[in-house]
């Protein structure tokens, strides 16, 4: 069928780089740009993500959680000298 169309000048200057870089001619890549619009309109929307949470218990007595970061290098530095005496 054939019709006139009116675009906007940049879809149609970003349709004819498309075109130009898949080496297609103008009127495939707009036939083919209204057909996947027109598809992905009536496709289903995905089913929302659902996670059940979990409690991973509460924070141990002594443990200040504003020094987290102090409190993972001390637990890294024991790690470090239990795997060093494991060595000798």
């Amino acid at each position: 069928m054939r019709t006139t169309l009116t675009l906007d000048d940049q879809v149609a200057k970003e349709l004819k780089e498309v075109a130009h870089r898949a080496g297609k001619p103008f009127k495939d890549v707009v036939n083919e740009t209204l057909r996947n619009g027109l598809c992905a309109k009536h496709a289903r929307p995905p089913k929302a993500y659902r996670l059940a949470t979990v409690s991973l218990g509460g924070v141990r007595a002594g443990v200040n959680l504003d020094k987290a970061l102090s409190l993972a290098d001390a637990i890294e530095d024991e790690e470090i000298a239990r795997k060093l005496e494991l060595r000798k």
